[in-house]
């Protein structure tokens, strides 16, 4: 999308990753963020919905926030989550705490370009790919691009986080 620019966006372009940005109509009505990326974007990019990555707000024992990225298809295990976080537990984040922690709405909190970078995990399902899509820090906006980059960029630990 010519001239859409978020923290996300910005980071990538500073650090100089090679990146795509897809953009589709976000439905107000839709209840299911990354499902409706997957639906919006699967076909015309030649891709499967395991390479589209959504990112979810989880609070450690300790109060602290972190992040998850994970297929969309998939439920987060957060025991693993926090295992992999060197925690005792983790819940899902409150969403106004999480929105005001990461600077981003819900539905459209990337792992990248976050008002105060959080500790990450990035499930390990990520590596196998040759790019991967999470969100670009807007509802409609996605970025396309290596897995090793978001990993890199975001200082995340990669790890099995998914349930089942």
């Amino acid at each position: 999308m010519a001239g859409a620019s978020t923290p996300a966006i910005s980071a990538l372009t500073k650090a100089g990753v090679a990146h795509r940005v897809h953009s589709y109509k976000h439905d107000p009505r839709s209840d299911s963020y990354g499902t409706e990326a997957v639906d919006a974007l699967a076909g015309e990019l030649g891709i499967v919905a395991a390479q589209v990555f959504k990112t979810l707000v989880i609070e450690l024992g300790s109060g602290a926030l972190a992040v998850a990225v994970l297929p969309v298809p998939n439920s987060l295990s957060l025991k693993a989550a926090a295992a992999a976080l060197g925690a005792a537990k983790a819940s899902m984040a409150d969403k106004t705490k999480a929105e005001r922690t990461t600077g981003y709405v819900l539905g459209g909190i990337s792992p990248l370009g976050q008002r105060k970078p959080l500790p990450t995990v990035v499930d390990a399902s990520a590596l196998g790919w040759d790019r991967v899509l999470c969100s670009a820090g807007r509802r409609g906006l996605e970025i396309e691009l290596a897995p090793d980059d978001l990993v890199r960029l975001t200082s995340a630990i990669t790890a099995p986080v998914v349930s089942g």
